[in-house]
């Protein structure tokens, strides 16, 4: 990877390395626009500052955009998700694997 790809991903990781942004960003997935109040209980815990805050930078990096029926994802935050869209499969594998990891393990009948 060149180093002006490093720079690139390392600017994007930032961004969504802030608390709440990829949440945020999942919860405008399913395309349709929300008010802020919506947005604020769709991703939980959130405080309004906070919340501002992330729509802003979101917002600056043209992943979210704010119309008269409230924020959605612009294209390119459409095609941010769609590329992390394997980390719901991944998810369900991986937390399986970790119930599996902390399950008693299993003693037949005579040990």
């Amino acid at each position: 990877m060149s180093s002006k790809e490093t720079a690139a991903v390392s600017q994007l990781l930032a961004l969504l390395e802030a608390r709440y942004a990829l949440r945020v960003l999942w919860a405008l997935r399913d395309g349709h626009a929300q008010t802020f109040r919506l947005l604020q209980d769709s991703v939980g815990g959130i405080t309004p500052n906070t919340l501002n805050t992330r729509i802003k930078e979101l917002r600056e990096a043209g992943l979210v955009s704010h119309a008269s029926d409230g924020y959605c994802l612009t294209p390119s935050g459409q095609d941010l998700l769609k590329r992390l869209s394997d980390l719901q499969a991944f998810a369900g594998k991986w937390q399986q694997s970790q119930i599996k990891k902390t399950a008693p393990p299993v003693v037949g009948p005579g040990r």
